[in-house]
């Protein structure tokens, strides 16, 4: 029987012929029923989205039909092989291309930036990419304000492809329009949006094909769905005939992921060309174990999740001794060998399974899968192991503070960090949930950014506030105890300090 959990597809047990058979004769029942209440849903949609989402709903019976059919972990751990030492190659060995070549270079790119998330996590309503983080830009404009910049300095034209979801496009579109008078060409595309299953009947939840009146019905089935809505969209088709050879694909909360000319010219000028897959990866650290990492199997690189991994096995995937790598989500994929694996149907992605619980407490199943994952099916794949100043993801407030700190300072919407900081690393900061979690909140605790030029650690927890000007330096470490409440005075300079207990300064 199948067992469907938030990791993956268990085995079946060994059974006789009559259990296989049963088993069989199941899946093909499963199927059967998802295709007829899949063209149910079809034939509801109002008549200019049939044909779209006839075409999205055959991806979704693909995904399906994968997801009954496959049974057992994705992988043998005994069968992972060691990295080869050409896999992953150190950044700091690239070459700089010549600036004659520049222009050629960027004239076959494009930027990708995966836009479909939304600010909910952190108490925003509406897509996380117009969440402010920066001298009063979001991470939008600052995405914007790097592509102007390469245009302009280079003479370029490099597009902007945003992939948004269902949830982000109306938003998306409208925030658009703002940047029309710039040197930038912005072209957006939805990515899929498939039906949520339960997970007792393994059928479709939504009785009508309308997201806005039941949007809990359905998703956006991760980032691996860019390949297909890409193609389906026209846009890759596009670019391929315009000469463009190569695109680079990046979160847009990371504000680490610029466009690098090293790493384009390792795919267009070096002598090894052939490269049709380049992942960015850097060093894992203990913030960073349960980051996906590169590993050698069946004489491919590919990627490794966490939820590919075996239980008796995760403490070893988390090892930074053993998997000194994690991906950052940075890809840079040739665009004509897209269309090459499409053709071929030979895009095979491993299926994450995603279980959630709804307000109304269905249990349901979301299938999904992740963009790095296809680095198998491409040829003459590669890792470039990146500083880590090419990973600056804004998932948490914790990030928020970080990248809103003199730290880093702001040049032609990339971060750039301080050269007074001392070490190349970001601190390590962890603010408490109940109190800090929400933007809004956040920024009310603070009169101010402190200065954390010279911080390496910092806790908070509790109902804390900092006034102005204060300055956080080594291992600081503040715990406001339930029902205390701790104020940092104007000025105050914590250097290896711990403050716990209850401490208010109060203006007279």
């Amino acid at each position: 029987m199948l067992e469907v959990g938030s990791e993956q597809v268990k085995g079946h047990s060994r059974s006789g012929s009559d259990a296989k058979a049963f088993i069989e004769a199941t899946k093909t029942e499963a199927l059967g029923l998802l295709e007829s209440e899949l063209n149910r849903l079809v034939d509801s949609a109002p008549p200019s989205d049939k044909e779209r989402v006839g075409t999205e709903f055959q991806g979704f019976t693909h995904l399906f039909k994968r997801f009954l059919d496959e049974s057992g972990p994705s992988l043998q751990w005994d069968n992972i092989e060691k990295l080869p030492p050409d896999a992953v190659r150190d950044y700091n060995s690239l070459p700089t291309p010549t600036a004659d070549v520049l222009q050629q270079m960027l004239s076959k790119l494009v930027v990708v930036k995966l836009n479909g998330g939304l600010g909910t996590s952190m108490g925003c309503y509406g897509p996380k990419s117009v969440i402010t983080v920066r001298n009063d830009l979001t991470f939008l404009d600052l995405t914007v304000q790097q592509i102007e910049h390469l245009n302009s300095t280079y003479n370029v034209n490099v597009p902007l492809v945003l992939m948004n979801s269902f949830n982000t496009n109306a938003d998306t579109d409208q925030v658009v329009r703002k940047y029309k008078n710039l040197n930038v060409d912005i072209h957006t595309f939805n990515q899929s949006c498939y039906p949520r299953i339960s997970k007792d009947s393994l059928m479709p939840i939504a009785k009508i094909c309308d997201v806005d009146k039941h949007p809990d019905a359905w998703y956006p089935p991760g980032h691996g769905d860019f390949y297909e809505s890409f193609y389906n969209s026209g846009l890759l088709s596009k670019f391929v005939k315009e000469g463009r050879d190569y695109c680079f694909i990046s979160n847009i909360d990371n504000l680490g992921a610029t466009v690098d000319i090293n790493i384009l010219n390792l795919l267009m000028n070096s002598s090894e060309k052939g490269h049709e897959f380049v992942m960015e990866v850097t060093d894992k650290t203990r913030a960073d174990v349960k980051g996906g990492t590169l590993i050698q199997y069946e004489n491919r690189l590919r990627l490794l999740e966490i939820a590919q991994v075996p239980k008796e096995h995760v403490e070893d995937f988390k090892s930074v001794k053993t998997f000194k790598f994690f991906n950052t989500n940075n890809l840079w994929v040739k665009l004509p060998a897209i269309e090459r694996i499409l053709s071929e149907n030979a895009l095979q992605l491993e299926i994450i399974i995603n279980g959630k619980t709804l307000n109304n407490g269905l249990n349901v199943i979301q299938l999904e899968t992740a963009v790095g994952a296809a680095m198998k099916c491409f040829r003459g794949a590669v890792g470039v192991n990146v500083p880590r100043a090419r990973f600056l993801p804004v998932k948490k407030t914790s990030d928020l503070l970080l990248v809103m700190s003199n730290i880093y300072s702001l040049k032609k919407g990339s971060l750039v960090m301080s050269p007074q900081r001392m070490f190349p690393t970001t601190p390590l900061v962890k603010l408490g949930d109940n109190h800090f979690s929400k933007v809004k909140e956040f920024l009310g605790r603070f009169a101010n950014i402190p200065d954390l030029i010279e911080l390496d650690h910092l806790t908070v927890s509790g109902d804390v506030t900092f006034g102005r000007g204060v300055s956080l330096r080594g291992t600081v470490i503040i715990i406001a105890n339930h029902g205390d409440r701790i104020d940092i005075p104007s000025g105050a300079i914590l250097e290896n300090k711990i403050v716990s207990g209850n401490m208010r300064i109060l203006d007279h």
